[in-house]
């Protein structure tokens, strides 16, 4: 006998479809459940101050903070798709509490927010700090760069402006010379020593009309061709001064930038990590900088200079602006180990585990033996000499300053042997075209490298070396491949930031209920 087959009942027409608590099917550990208490937890008197008082009523600021951070959690940072799962996905129903701002609501709320929402990083990374999950004490620093919304063929150089500038103020005054008319002769004449402006390109294009309105009809057909060439001169004369008035313009947003894009001018061009070509192409974007502590985001910045070098005070001084203090210690890579930022560090009482160039080399066996090498000659302070592989003297013989990107100055000792000629070991020791050989030391930097080699081969130097690989690095690694954040989605550099700082928020959070689910 054949048994019946039977399945469930299907009706999904019925009027009560979803349970009566919405989160009834959310698990108590569940990520969204800590985004819904963290928000409720903030400060938001300075959002509310936003707002206005008259008006429709708008959609709390809470409900819109905690789905754009929970959309940021699970990759989602378009408005569109938050705005889908608004109306999809149980977790958003649950934290909007049905409420379904369309995209351009969301969209408008991140616009209004983006000047106090690194106010609400802040105080999270304070909420870490009260939870013992942060010190506040370290920061591992590092840097990447993220590829700007822009085009990448919209590049503005400087040096090409500045060059075609240079060729315009020559057509401009080849221009004046070739006007018959006192003024522009006037203009033509000084030239050389008052560089144009577009206004007094303006001012004369003015006078010209002027001089030109005053001036008779023409009688015959001479001069009427004579006034027509005059006309065409004055309208070239007003192109070019657009045509300044633009390069003018350009220079003025690139500042002190090689590079901008004409799409987003807050955006420079850099060589990127991903190159798909591995050609070296330039590419709009920004320098991002981070410092993280067991790899929570504890600071973020955006930098226009490709180099992380110039970047360190900068950054540094930002923390104390959020938290009220400097940290104790600081550990950064190469990158970062210049005389600038260890003289800043060592004046605002930070312990600095930060490497310099040929750091790794200098541990090896095969570079402490060269007595050759600068850096192993002895060294008599007292006398202000060093000692060369032969025994002789190589005395002070003058002193150099150089100056960074940044202004900073350092001041280099030149010293020079006396007798190099004849001596056994020139070949190996002296290589230059000179007679004696000659060295230029930075005494102060020195010094620091010293400091630095000390710190970073102590046990607590060898811990943070072991640490730093794991800490900005793995957050850079987790924000690119698995959150797929490799590039940003607005132009200008206060969107950006804002981006970022949503997606800081969100990687914290993230980060806080996986180390609490791994506890459990």
């Amino acid at each position: 006998m054949a048994t019946k087959l039977h399945f469930r009942e299907h009706i999904n027409k019925q009027l009560i479809l979803f349970p009566e608590r919405i989160d009834k099917d959310i698990a108590p550990d569940d990520p969204v459940r800590l985004v819904d208490a963290v928000v409720d937890g903030l400060d938001m008197n300075r959002i509310y101050s936003l707002y206005y008082e008259r008006g429709a009523s708008p959609y709390h600021p809470r409900m819109m903070l905690k789905v754009i951070i929970y959309g940021y959690m699970n990759n989602i940072y378009s408005c569109r798709k938050i705005e889908v799962a608004l109306k999809r996905d149980v977790h958003f129903i649950w934290l909007a509490g049905y409420d379904q701002p369309d995209y351009k609501t969301i969209n408008n709320f991140r616009n209004r927010v983006k000047e106090e929402i690194d106010n609400v990083f802040t105080q999270l990374v304070l909420i870490l700090a009260e939870r013992g999950l942060v010190s506040l004490d370290v920061e591992y620093i590092d840097g990447t760069k993220i590829e700007s919304k822009a085009n990448k063929y919209t590049f503005v150089w400087r040096k090409t402006v500045e060059k075609n500038r240079a060729k315009l103020m020559e057509k401009i005054g080849v221009l004046l010379s070739q006007i018959d008319d006192a003024i522009a002769q006037d203009n033509a004449d000084s030239q050389e020593k008052v560089e144009f402006t577009p206004a007094q390109l303006g001012e004369i294009c003015d006078e010209l009309r002027q001089s030109l309105a005053r001036a008779p009809e023409p009688a015959c057909k001479q001069e009427k061709e004579a006034l027509r060439k005059q006309e065409k001169e004055i309208k070239r004369l007003e192109q070019m001064g657009d045509k300044l008035s633009e390069y003018d313009g350009r220079l003025e947003q690139i500042g002190e930038r090689n590079s901008m894009s004409k799409t987003d001018p807050d955006a420079t061009f850099m060589r990127m990590k991903e190159d798909a070509m591995n050609n070296g192409q330039t590419k709009p974007g920004y320098n991002v900088q981070i410092a993280t502590e067991n790899q929570f985001i504890t600071d973020f910045g955006l930098f226009h200079n490709p180099t992380d070098t110039l970047t360190l005070p900068t950054f540094l001084s930002s923390f104390r602006s959020r938290y009220g203090h400097m940290p104790d210690e600081c550990c950064a890579d190469s990158g970062y180990g210049s005389e600038e930022n260890y003289r800043f560090m060592e004046e605002h009482s930070i312990e600095a585990f930060v490497k310099y160039n040929y750091f790794h080399k200098e541990l090896r066996d095969a570079f402490t033996s060269d007595p050759f090498r600068t850096g192993n000659l002895h060294y008599n302070a007292h006398g202000d000499y060093f000692v060369c592989p032969m025994g002789q003297h190589m005395t002070r013989v003058g002193s150099r300053k150089s100056r960074t990107a940044s202004g900073y100055v350092s001041d280099l000792a030149v010293y020079r042997a006396q007798r190099c000629r004849g001596c056994p070991l020139r070949g190996s020791c002296h290589k230059g075209g000179q007679d004696n050989r000659e060295i230029v030391v930075n005494h102060r930097l020195d010094g620091y490298r010293r400091k630095a080699r000390e710190r970073l081969t102590s046990e607590k130097g060898l811990t943070h070396r072991s640490r730093r690989p794991i800490e900005p690095e793995a957050v850079f690694g987790q924000m690119k491949f698995n959150m797929a954040y490799r590039r940003f989605r607005h132009f200008g550099q206060d969107k950006v930031t804002m981006d970022f700082a949503f997606l800081a928020i969100a990687f914290n959070i993230k980060k806080w209920a996986a180390k609490t689910a791994k506890s459990a």
